[in-house]
């Protein structure tokens, strides 16, 4: 199975390496474009400024690629909110994959949201044998609103998207490569799609 990672330098890539490995993957980590299509799975991870993140996907080309692409796509953390319609994170329009708002949570609230959080109301194939209630590792101050491509949720404050889902295109808020045994799974559903 050919799997590549986008490798726009704004990344978590190590840790998604390793979980892969642990799954048997030999991931390999591009920014070309052609790479990048041929893939048979496509992870987009991130950490970082949304909008400074974005500036180097337009540099590369890669924010029109993304959302042309067939074959299932993970966007993890960043990487997710980078599929969105927008953030407040630099007030930046995002690739537009999924019609969701990305907000910053309210001042009152110790930011970043950090930890073991569980995740509620799981649906669609990469939460296939993941009970309801299992805790996920999050560290992000901004949050996807909820919508009508959720497919999983977890509150602080607020109830927000912890996962999308629409078509090929698959994005969650945690970092499955750092949920332990749960996250493992969700790599492993995601990779079997």
């Amino acid at each position: 199975m050919n799997v590549v990672i986008v490798d726009y330098g704004a990344g978590n890539i190590q840790s998604v390496l390793f979980a892969l490995e642990r799954q048997g993957v030999k991931a390999v980590l591009s920014n070309e474009l052609e790479v990048i299509e041929k893939a048979d799975k496509v992870i987009f991870p991130g950490v970082g400024h949304a909008a400074a993140a974005m500036e180097k996907l337009q540099a590369s080309g890669i924010d029109t690629l993304l959302p042309r692409l067939k074959q299932p796509l993970l966007g993890i953390c960043l990487g997710m909110q980078l599929m969105c319609s927008h953030s407040e994170e630099g007030n930046t329009n995002g690739l537009g994959i999924f019609d969701v708002e990305v907000k910053a949570f309210e001042k009152n609230l110790k930011v970043p949201h950090i930890g073991w959080n569980s995740i509620e109301q799981l649906q669609g194939p990469i939460f296939k044998g993941i009970d309801n209630g299992s805790y996920i590792y999050m560290v992000h101050s901004y949050y996807a609103a909820l919508s009508s491509e959720t497919i999983a949720v977890c509150h602080y404050d607020v109830a927000y998207s912890a996962a999308l889902a629409k078509d090929n295109f698959f994005g969650t808020q945690f970092h499955p490569e750092k949920s332990s045994v749960i996250g493992n799974k969700i790599l492993k559903n995601f990779l079997a799609i």
